[in-house]
C-alpha cells in the first residue's frame, strides 16, 4: 500500500508540472526533475511497437536547461499559451526507491488573437523518486496519441 503523504506529494508535483508549463516557468518546471532524468516524447504506435524513435529526447537536465535556453533566445515560434488538463495521476507500483506513475493529459494552445485548439493528448508513463526537495522526476515519457502534433513542437508537453 503507497502512504497517503507519498500519494499528496506525487499528485502535488503532477499538478506542479503541468502550472509551470502553463505559466511559462520553463525554470522552475526544470527543478521538477533530477539531474539524471530522461524527458522523452514517444508517439503511441513507437511506445506500443517498442520502436526507439521518439520526437523529442532529453537523456538529462543538462539537455533539458539547453532546450529551455534555446527557447528562451535562440528559437523563433509562434507566441502562445498553454493549459494542460492532468487527469487523476495512478500510482502503478512501487520498486526500491522509485514510483511507477501514469496520467492522462489534454494540452490546448491559444494564440495572441485567442484562437484555440487542442494541441496534444496522451498518457505520461513516469518514474517519480522522492529527494530531500520532495518528489521528482527521474523518466518523463509523454506518450502521444496525436503524433502528427498542429505546431511546431518547441515546448515539452
Amino acid at each position: 500500500m503507497i502512504a497517503v503523504e507519498a500519494r499528496l506529494a506525487i499528485d502535488d508535483l503532477f499538478a506542479d508540472y503541468g502550472a509551470h508549463l502553463d505559466a511559462d516557468r520553463l525554470e522552475d518546471w526544470l527543478e521538477l526533475f533530477v539531474e539524471d532524468c530522461v524527458y522523452q516524447i514517444v508517439p503511441r504506435e513507437n511506445a506500443e511497437l517498442g520502436l526507439p524513435v521518439t520526437l523529442m529526447l532529453c537523456e538529462n537536465k543538462d539537455m533539458l536547461r539547453d532546450r529551455i535556453v534555446s527557447l528562451r533566445q535562440a528559437n523563433e515560434y509562434s507566441i502562445h499559451t498553454d493549459k494542460h488538463l492532468i487527469s487523476k495521476v495512478r500510482i502503478k507500483g512501487k520498486a526500491g526507491d522509485s514510483y511507477a506513475v501514469e496520467a492522462n493529459y489534454a494540452m490546448y494552445q491559444a494564440d495572441n488573437e485567442g484562437n484555440g485548439s487542442l494541441y496534444s493528448f496522451g498518457t505520461y508513463v513516469d518514474e517519480v523518486v522522492f529527494t530531500d526537495d520532495g518528489p521528482k522526476f527521474r523518466a518523463k515519457t509523454v506518450i502521444v496519441d496525436n503524433w502528427s502534433i498542429p505546431h511546431m513542437l518547441s515546448t515539452p508537453i
